[in-house]
């Protein structure tokens, strides 16, 4: 990650080396279909009102299996979307390249998120890329890839497990951040808590009494195991139970047609970091 004394790039060009640093690069086949699937739900019919939307999935790693199911995902909510996979590291970038088609290519970059002639994405994925930086370049790191967007795009950030069984993201406009969304495959789930070792790098290391996102990780196991009687109608029901009940005194930004999903999203204020 390049320092806050580092020249800034021109929007769309990458200058000189790219900004970011190399992942480790660990991918696996519908790793992301979670965040996938939330995005052609809350993201769709926006892009689906752009005249020529470009979705961009940052930092896919060694391999480029991410970036192709993103547009094969996306494309069922939105016909004309386009996926520009880039990645810092050259070597992945040339090993993308057999895959590129219609709607589908790979360019060598990085925070800067240079995409053809300047354009701005509508929708930027940066999925276990700030698992590697250090919680203070976070802030820096979503400034700069939020002025990226296009008017009315979004900013999808979070961390998930190898093989995408549990999965948290902060979804953030052009504004900044707007919510939180926990997410995971009902039928291996202990306690929600589980869920606290896939935070993004914004809360990972707020865990801790007197932060919001503990307060809530505590309320939400509370809340799971008082909904025990419901496990006898399955895990899923028994979520929308606990669900149900957290949103007495969380601020809930989805409701059940989600929660039947696994998921549970919140608005981003309920778990801002204090100080």
């Amino acid at each position: 990650m390049a320092s806050r004394s580092t020249p800034s790039p021109s929007p769309g060009r990458a200058v000189g080396r790219p900004v970011g640093s190399v992942t480790r690069g660990t991918t696996n086949p519908n790793r992301l279909r979670r965040m996938d699937r939330w995005i052609a739900f809350a993201h769709g019919a926006a892009l689906r009102r752009a005249g020529d939307p470009v979705a961009v999935d940052l930092g896919y790693g060694a391999a480029p299996w991410t970036a192709v199911e993103l547009l094969a995902r996306l494309r069922d909510a939105a016909p004309r979307v386009r996926v520009v996979g880039i990645e810092i590291e050259p070597a992945r970038v040339s090993g993308a390249k057999p895959y590129e088609r219609e709607g589908l290519s790979f360019r060598h970059g990085g925070f800067e998120v240079p995409l053809e002639g300047g354009e701005r994405p509508m929708l930027i994925r940066a999925a276990n890329v700030l698992r590697q930086y250090d919680e203070e370049q976070v802030e820096e790191v979503w400034a700069r890839l939020c002025a990226r967007l296009a008017p009315g795009g979004l900013l999808v950030e979070g961390t998930c497990d190898e093989i995408g069984r549990r999965h948290v993201w902060v979804a953030l406009g052009p504004e900044g951040p707007r919510t939180v969304t926990f997410a995971t495959r009902l039928g291996s789930l202990e306690r929600p808590s589980d869920l606290a070792e896939r935070l993004p790098k914004a809360l990972i290391h707020r865990n801790v009494p007197g932060e919001p996102v503990h307060a809530f990780l505590r309320d939400f196991d509370r809340a799971w195991a008082a909904a025990a009687p419901y496990a006898s109608y399955g895990a899923r029901q028994r979520w929308i139970r606990t669900a149900r009940a957290l949103s007495a005194d969380w601020p809930l930004a989805d409701g059940p047609g989600r929660w039947r999903q696994g998921e549970l999203t919140l608005r981003w204020e309920a778990l801002r970091p204090v100080g």
